[in-house]
């Protein structure tokens, strides 16, 4: 147990004080240690009836409870005796309630029941032991002592439940977040079904039909974290192939839609967010890999995307950029024609080829495009059939032309 995880320090301070202004004769010692066993049977069995959650309990659970009744009573009779260190009589008793506290976090339990069951037991053990007390010869002003001891024992031992109830919790959620980043690390790296699988068990994670993977500035990843299905992967560093500088993190949103596909990018705004393929959950990777190609794609040419950059609105695009050394080269060798022209006159022709192209050579459309006369295009469109050639006709340097030209 962690240092975070110890019952505080300070704990039992007001219980050892209690118990060191408290004198009992050994007569009403011997008569309360007498009555121990009969007492935590009777508080066991009112726990049982009285708290929901222990009434229909199983008989490990019944063991359990009655174990720490008996650690508990034991403890306070050996504290309410003040035989050594008024304080080490609750030490015991204070690690069996943390413990007891953990134990319905891991169970998926509230400390609602274990709270109830600490009032149904002071109640009955406060009954029962103060008329074996009084029997005993134990005086007025001692049995208001008596009872002020037994109150505020139980305060102690329910707030060390309370502390390891919040300290499992703690580390449940660190732990379970631990496996979630290992699991978006893992399918980001496109590692094995078998793997994945076991991951995503370990995480508890709702497996989900599809991966989405979405990239993000840093600086943004909290507002689409907002905006995103709360089942959602994050791995916000560490991310593959990625460098120091690329000030990224991704999301891995399940089973994206493409209506709120659409509502996400609208939801984005101004922010520069990517949005990979949709892909099965175990083949998140391409999803990841595309996104992280198109998120390259833009900052190679210095290009913010005004708002979300959905690569399945730009998969043209994606593929020119895929190879940039092969666009070039098949710029410079399907552009050659124009190499002896002027920079002003190639860059006039240029484009005027990629709209004659993408327009299937209708001139009134090019000249709209490019805000000229129609007879403009004509005199151009003339000056590269003899700069091309018989070539425009064929197919394959068409094909090349409009990918070079984009």
């Amino acid at each position: 147990m962690t240092k975070e995880q110890e019952p505080a320090a300070e704990a039992g301070t007001v219980t050892a004080d209690r118990a060191a202004a408290l004198t009992l004769s050994s007569d009403v010692q011997r008569a309360l240690r007498a009555a121990l066993p009969r007492v935590a049977e009777h508080a066991v069995a009112a726990i049982i009836v009285e708290v929901p959650v222990y009434a229909a309990a199983r008989s490990f659970m019944v063991d359990n409870i009655e174990a720490a009744v008996q650690m508990a009573l034991g403890s306070f009779l050996t504290l309410a005796a003040r035989s050594g260190d008024a304080s080490t009589p609750l030490r015991p008793a204070q690690q069996g309630s943390y413990e007891l506290g953990r134990g319905e976090a891991r169970s998926g339990r509230s400390m609602d029941a274990l709270l109830s069951a600490y009032r149904v037991g002071a109640r009955v053990s406060w009954r029962e032991l103060s008329g074996v007390a009084v029997e005993a010869g134990m005086s007025a002003a001692l049995l208001a002592q008596f009872a002020e001891l037994v109150f505020a024992y139980i305060d102690e031992l329910s707030a060390a439940s309370v502390a390891g109830h919040a300290d499992e919790l703690a580390t449940s959620e660190r732990l379970q977040r631990q496996h979630r980043d290992r699991l978006a690390l893992d399918l980001l790296r496109g590692s094995s079904e078998e793997l994945l699988l076991r991951r995503a068990d370990r995480a508890r994670w709702e497996r989900p039909t599809s991966l989405t993977v979405v990239l993000a500035r840093d600086a943004d990843l909290h507002v689409v974290r907002g905006l995103v299905d709360a089942r959602s992967l994050v791995l916000a560093e560490d991310l593959p192939d990625t460098v120091p500088d690329d000030d990224v993190a991704a999301l891995l949103v399940p089973d994206l839609a493409p209506g709120a596909r659409a509502r996400l990018a609208r939801s984005i705004g101004a922010r520069s967010v990517v949005l990979g393929p949709p892909r099965p959950w175990l083949l998140a990777v391409a999803s990841y890999r595309r996104a992280l190609r198109a998120h390259r794609l833009l900052r190679e040419h210095a290009t913010d995307a005004p708002a979300a950059y959905d690569t399945e609105a730009h998969l043209a695009d994606l593929v020119r950029g895929a190879d940039p050394e092969a666009l070039a080269d098949l710029r410079r060798t399907s552009l050659a024609p124009l190499d002896d022209l002027t920079p002003v006159a190639r860059e006039k022709l240029e484009e005027t080829l990629r709209l004659w192209l993408l327009h299937r050579g209708t001139r009134e459309a090019v000249a709209e495009a490019l805000f000229v006369h129609p007879q403009t295009v004509r005199y151009r469109v003339g000056q590269l059939r003899e700069l091309f050639g018989d070539t425009l006709e064929d197919p394959e340097t068409v094909r090349d032309l409009v990918v070079a030209l984009g």
